[in-house]
């Protein structure tokens, strides 16, 4: 195919006027694609997915905002041109690196991910994306390009918590909070994949059914004050008593090391990703004498995405998709469904290159 010289791409834009409550435009621009420098690739993006930082971006609340670029951290498609016309990653079906500035090892102080803001322009809201060869990783053979582009962001985030700062092994019993969105259930089907005894919170009990048909062993609703009770009752019926939890995989914060103490065992982990509940995390000397120990965990480095997406691979990981949407014209509905929190695994949209209609799911 000869090369195309312009691109569609979701663009964020300031708000005009005094919109209360802020939201910031997204907007569809044709933008030129640019000239491929030494060491990039052009990749033809077949689908781009959701993550909640879209959303935050466009309220304001993110920091470093990059009024005019484009949006987007996870998307799939194709290598269409390289700067090299021998490179072998033509024609090879791959997604994004989500994120510059983490090849591998420890965290450094510095990162970025992509998509609307200011250190980096790119972002995954487009027909078309021009990016470093090295920042691009095949997909998965068992993955369609709308499944691939669901993993990348939400994956990494899991695979760090879960994995690698977890640690969770077979026959470990896991708590997974928050079960829904893209991060918790990708961690629930990797330590479902790990073979450990996996249980999750939610406070739909309709999202807790859907958990249980990924693997999940059962379920709490955290919106009764005695779920941790409950959690120990789910633990002593399915491993006998004085049953305990290894590890809790969480993204709310707040109270979450007081709620499960009990039902943790000594030395315990808990690893919180998110602050759905609130940024501050309460640890007490209760804890301390227990040995349990609170651990962060943000994104992963490009190794650690390179281990998970070969794990995934070798157990045919499917990750959760809850709609399709047809085309960037359809984005506004996604900010939607962000907003109302009602949606199970990721929202992807399937970007059009002519004006054949999609499917949604």
């Amino acid at each position: 195919m000869s090369v195309p010289k312009f691109t569609k791409a979701l663009v964020v834009k300031q708000a005009t006027g005094d919109k209360k409550p802020l939201l910031h435009d997204a907007v569809i621009e044709e933008r030129v694609i640019p000239e491929l420098k030494p060491g990039q690739v052009l990749v033809r993006i077949s689908a781009a997915a959701f993550n909640h930082r879209e959303l935050w971006i466009r309220k304001g609340l993110y920091p470093g905002i990059g009024f005019g670029s484009t949006l987007g951290a996870d998307g799939a498609g194709v290598v269409v041109a390289a700067a090299d016309n021998k490179d072998p990653l033509l024609h090879k079906r791959v997604f994004l690196v989500p994120l510059y500035g983490w090849k591998d090892g420890e965290p450094p102080s510095t990162m970025v991910i992509l998509g609307g803001i200011k250190a980096t322009p790119i972002g995954t809201f487009s027909q078309y994306v021009v990016v470093e060869r090295d920042q691009v990783v095949e997909s998965p053979d068992h993955l369609d390009d709308e499944h691939a582009a669901a993993w990348p962001l939400a994956g990494l985030t899991a695979w760090r918590a879960a994995h690698v700062n977890a640690r969770v092994q077979e026959g470990d019993n896991v708590l997974i909070t928050g079960i829904g969105g893209g991060v918790a259930l990708i961690a629930l089907q990797l330590c479902v994949a790990r073979k450990a005894n996996v249980y999750v919170s939610s406070g739909s009990e309709e999202k807790i059914l859907k958990a249980v048909e990924l693997g999940a062993k059962g379920g709490v609703n955290y919106k009764h004050k005695d779920w941790t009770v409950q959690l120990q009752k789910l633990l002593e019926k399915d491993h006998g008593k004085n049953a305990l939890l290894t590890s809790v995989i969480d993204s709310g914060g707040g109270e979450i090391m007081a709620q499960v103490s009990k039902a943790l065992k000594g030395g315990g982990k808990v690893v919180v990703y998110g602050m759905t509940a609130n940024p501050k995390i309460s640890f007490t000397m209760r804890e301390v004498l227990k040995n349990q120990q609170l651990l962060g965990s943000t994104m992963g480095s490009q190794q650690d995405l390179i281990d998970a997406t070969n794990f995934i691979a070798q157990h045919k990981v499917v990750p959760a998709i809850s709609h399709i949407l047809d085309g960037l014209e359809s984005a506004e509905e996604g900010f939607q469904l962000l907003e109302r929190g009602d949606h199970f695994g990721k929202i992807v949209v399937r970007v059009r290159h002519d004006d054949k209609i999609a499917s949604k799911l």
